[in-house]
């Protein structure tokens, strides 16, 4: 591997309202293993200086000075891609929000937008209807459920939609009706194994 090759992908995930800019989710991704120092320099000042070089926006501020300008600019842009602050952005805009993929300058395009594609494809599936801000607001815990499985400290896990939606919404199998168990009789007993037993098998066949 090529030292400029590395897992960690993806830099950040942002969503915005493209009405007012203002922010809806954000996750921002610096690599846990900082590089080693420079020769001739202590191990902290090292490791601080490559702390600051990989996560260019520590705080709430930056990352909002951040999130501002590149809807600035995406606003002025007709493609699906565009170099921001020395950072390769993937973006879509769909009904009032923008979705962002934000990477290092030399990383690769393709990989990102396979990202940005499984993210949008996997919120159309789980909301069944457009993307909005509404939407998104009103299900929140799903949107998080399905970046962290797309993406978990930075590095890329899973781009298939499909996978993406079982993982984060699972029901129960239609043979069985939860209202209708009674725990306390040995039926019910039996039934609640059963299920729990399916239940175990799937996340097994997931890799959960």
């Amino acid at each position: 591997m090529s030292p400029g090759m590395s897992l960690y992908s993806v830099n950040a995930i942002v969503i915005l309202s493209s009405d007012d800019g203002s922010r809806i989710f954000s996750k921002y991704y610096t690599p846990p293993h900082a590089a080693a120092g420079a020769p001739g320099t202590g191990v902290a000042a090292g490791l601080a200086s490559s702390n600051a070089s990989q996560n260019p926006y520590p705080d709430k501020t930056s990352q909002t000075r951040f999130e501002k300008g590149l809807l600035q600019k995406t606003a002025k842009q007709t493609g699906d891609i565009l170099l921001y602050d020395n950072k390769v952005v993937l973006y879509k805009m769909e009904s009032d929000v923008a979705i962002y993929v934000v990477g290092s300058a030399d990383e690769n395009e393709v990989l990102l937008y396979n990202v940005l594609l499984a993210l949008r494809d996997s919120l159309h599936m789980l909301f069944k209807q457009s993307i909005d801000k509404r939407t998104i607001v009103e299900n929140y815990d799903l949107v998080s459920l399905a970046i962290d499985e797309i993406v978990d400290d930075g590095v890329v896990l899973e781009t298939d939609p499909t996978i993406i939606i079982q993982r984060c919404s699972k029901a129960p199998p239609a043979d069985v009706n939860l209202s209708r168990l009674d725990p306390f009789t040995e039926q019910g007993v039996n039934n609640l194994a059963q299920l729990g037993k399916a239940k175990l098998t799937d996340w097994l066949r997931q890799g959960l």
